[in-house]
């Protein structure tokens, strides 16, 4: 018999989060079928009428770029091609141990209507302006609940779980960048970032986060980037226990961490990680870091992220060759570099400009999504436990990890104009806020040389 959620089913699920595209429900009442699971709710922009708004599944030129993959292009809608796309694509490429594809069931309009009410206090108000909750789909994404454990034998024991959102691990070395723009070959793309964000006044202040280290593989670096994300988590860095959030923000950037919300941290680990206070938050840290260490999943992350090898500089080009426009890059940058830099690009078959484009999408999804790390201590005496394990030295405490990637989204290919100006404005930003700081130390270092005179 299918499961259908209905009105009188709103009330059970209860608000855990959302991004640009979805919102997330936990499960709070007592049903077997839902115990340990989250929904994942598609959302409508505001700003977009149900008059213009298509509900069919892939454009003509999408259809073409996934061509290979039969389930995909044959989905009725988007929202089951985004699955389809976790299912067929995503999921195989970074190990199927990692991904929870989950399983689509069907939904009343009349229940998502009372979650849109129901949460509406609890988002923030910035997600409340852009997006609303779409009350026109007819089914929603069930997913296992990655920031608990399955009731077992270690059942009771506490579950700490960090979220954390690695963004690009890389720097690109596509031969496809303009010289002008050679800074994205040394600064990463986060760091540059955060010049625009803080411009835009979508965060408060610069974070020292580098995802260079993150992915480095080596154990210091690892455990540096995690204490960035620590102290300015934004929206990269979160922490729950037992599904409750107990550090950082659902839905929005969270600021710098004060003194306050580190001692409530502390506090709030007291039952799970030994140590005295003022110790244990730094264990913590540590036993992120050591995880990622000793699990290699970034390693996973990066191989698919690279499969970017041109930068959207580069893929850019590939994409006009597909939607059979011309290509307005090339006619902004005018004749001269077109013809030493991109005219190559126009010259390659169809089937090549879908590669690029294809492997572009893909990697800008690992670019952009989360990956969930739960961790349980695991009880002396009692073994046969089915996940891997990790060693805190630091408190002499040994607990079960899992770790699983989550926001899998299908990117759609009109986005690729988009993706283009917004790393034109991001290099662009970071650039000036270069040359502004030059500019005050250099007029910083003659008042001082004057001063000496």
């Amino acid at each position: 018999m299918e499961v259908v959620l209905d009105q009188n089913d709103a009330a059970e699920w209860t608000y855990r989060g959302e991004g640009a595209v979805n919102l997330v429900l936990a499960y709070s009442g007592s049903s077997p079928a839902f115990i340990g699971k989250v929904l994942r709710i598609q959302k409508a922009a505001r700003n977009e009428s149900e008059g213009t708004k298509s509900r069919a599944a892939l454009t003509e030129h999408e259809r073409l770029l996934w061509k290979e993959t039969e389930e995909l292009v044959s989905s009725p809608t988007r929202e089951i091609a985004g699955h389809m796309f976790v299912q067929h694509v995503i999921g195989p490429l970074l190990g199927s141990d990692y991904v929870d594809a989950g399983t689509r069931i069907t939904v009343s309009s009349e229940f998502l209507e009372s979650v849109e009410k129901n949460v509406l206090c609890q988002r923030p108000a910035w997600r409340v302006d852009a997006a609303k909750v779409d009350t026109h789909s007819d089914s929603v994404l069930l997913l296992t609940d990655h920031s608990t454990f399955p009731r077992g034998i270690h059942e009771g024991e506490p579950c700490l779980c960090v979220e954390i959102k690695p963004k690009c691990g890389f720097l690109p070395i596509s031969e496809f960048i303009d010289e002008g723009n050679s800074v994205k070959q040394s600064v990463s793309r986060y760091r540059m970032h955060q010049a625009l964000k803080l411009h835009d006044g979508e965060v408060s202040s610069y974070s020292e986060y580098d995802p260079l280290d993150l992915f480095s593989g080596l154990k210091d670096r690892i455990h540096k980037s995690i204490k960035d994300l620590f102290s300015t988590p934004q929206n990269n860095f979160r922490v729950f226990l037992d599904g409750s959030l107990i550090f950082g923000a659902l839905g929005a950037a969270a600021g710098s961490t004060n003194f306050v919300i580190q001692e409530a941290f502390e506090d709030a680990l007291k039952d799970v990680i030994q140590g005295d206070h003022g110790l244990r938050s730094e264990s913590f840290l540590q036993l992120i870091a050591e995880t990622i260490y000793i699990s290699g999943v970034m390693d996973r992350l990066i191989e698919v992220q690279k499969l970017d090898n041109l930068d959207i500089e580069g893929a850019i080009h590939a994409y006009y060759n597909i939607v059979s426009e011309p290509c307005t890059v090339c006619r902004e940058l005018g004749e001269e570099k077109v013809s030493h830099s991109y005219a190559s690009l126009h010259s390659i078959s169809l089937d090549e400009s879908l590669k690029i484009v294809k492997n572009f999408l893909i990697a800008t999804t690992a670019k952009d999504c989360s990956l969930m790390m739960s961790f349980r201590l695991r009880k002396e005496g009692i073994s046969g436990s089915s996940y891997n394990s990790v060693y805190l030295k630091s408190t002499n405490q040994t607990f079960d990890y899992k770790v699983c990637f989550i926001d899998l989204d299908l990117k759609p290919l009109k986005k690729m104009q988009e993706y283009y100006e917004k790393d034109k404005n991001i290099v662009s930003c970071y650039t000036k806020k270069v040359e502004a700081e030059q500019e005050a130390d250099k007029t910083t270092g003659l008042k001082a040389y004057g001063n000496v005179f």
